[in-house]
């Protein structure tokens, strides 16, 4: 007869109380659990002993991965997996316990329900309740980017939103561009919308001497270009020298190229903010500095 532990991996490594008693018997099932091989997930499921996937949380609870954590599911860019997973349970549902998990009450749709995860339009509506603008917006920008939820759909999903983060939502839905290609650069962005810099787009264009170059933001009129540096290292010292390359026809055409770290973007935002502020001021018509 098959251990407990082994039932449970041959079956994706859960199991209800009648499914493991009745491959093994009540006595064998409670001394697995008595010695750690085996872990009580909730009132009847039984796990491996290893941390449960944000679906295992949500089956334990009988509701739905969401907000963050859903938003990880589908790929969208985040600024941090979160520790805890998020979980949606249906309004009125009395507590159950769990493993630990943050936990949201608000009504689920059908389909979701079946497939333990919000949609992406609800997913994304969801992180504009308790993500600040800029992150809500990087959010919202990955799923349009990816194809995944139409910006009129959402549009329309941000008006029909009653409660906390409609207005935020909103904003989002006013701002969002599929054009953009990176969290850091969403970021970015929304630094420039909440500082009200107008004139930036995101993944513009420039015919140089020699090629087009395509910058993370550009401002036509002004022709300034801004570049978000993330971590990734340049692949070999052709890459290197091909992105040294690109700045320079820029620069030789008469553009301004600011380049920003992530550091930058994410803790030292009133520095980004002077220096985009001076480099269009040095243009005709360009905004100055606030004092």
């Amino acid at each position: 007869m098959e251990s407990v532990p082994e039932i449970l991996a041959g079956n994706q490594g859960r199991g209800t109380y009648g499914q493991l008693v009745a491959a093994s018997s009540r006595r064998e099932l409670a001394s697995a659990v008595q010695s750690g091989a085996v872990e009580r997930l909730a009132r009847g499921l039984y796990t491996l002993p290893v941390r449960p996937t944000d679906e295992a949380v949500a089956i334990a609870y009988d509701g739905v991965v969401s907000h963050l954590s859903a938003a990880v599911a589908w790929g969208l860019p985040v600024l941090a997996r979160p520790d805890k997973p998020h979980i949606t349970v249906p309004r009125k549902r009395r507590p159950k316990k769990g493993p630990p998990a943050v936990v949201h009450w608000a009504p689920i749709a059908r389909d979701d329900l079946r497939e333990r995860v919000t949609s992406v339009l609800r997913t994304v509506l969801d992180c504009t309740r308790i993500l600040p603008f800029d992150e809500a917006l990087a959010v919202a920008d990955g799923a349009l980017a990816k194809g995944l939820m139409g910006q009129e759909e959402f549009a329309r999903a941000a008006d029909a939103m009653r409660g906390p983060g409609r207005p935020n939502a909103r904003r989002v839905a006013a701002n969002m561009h599929a054009g953009s290609a990176s969290f850091l650069e969403s970021m970015l962005r929304a630094l420039l919308l909440t500082e009200q810099i107008e004139g930036f787009e995101p993944q513009v264009e420039v015919e140089t001497e020699s090629f087009p170059v395509r910058v993370d933001l550009g401002h036509r009129a002004a022709r300034v270009a801004l570049e978000a540096e993330g971590y990734a290292f340049h692949g070999s010292s052709g890459d290197f020298a091909a992105d040294c390359r690109r700045y320079d026809e820029l620069v030789a055409i008469g553009w301004i190229v600011l380049r920003f770290t992530y550091q930058q973007v994410l803790a030292e935002q009133n520095c980004v903010v002077r220096m985009v502020r001076a480099a269009l001021a040095q243009r005709v018509g360009g905004p100055k500095d606030r004092k």
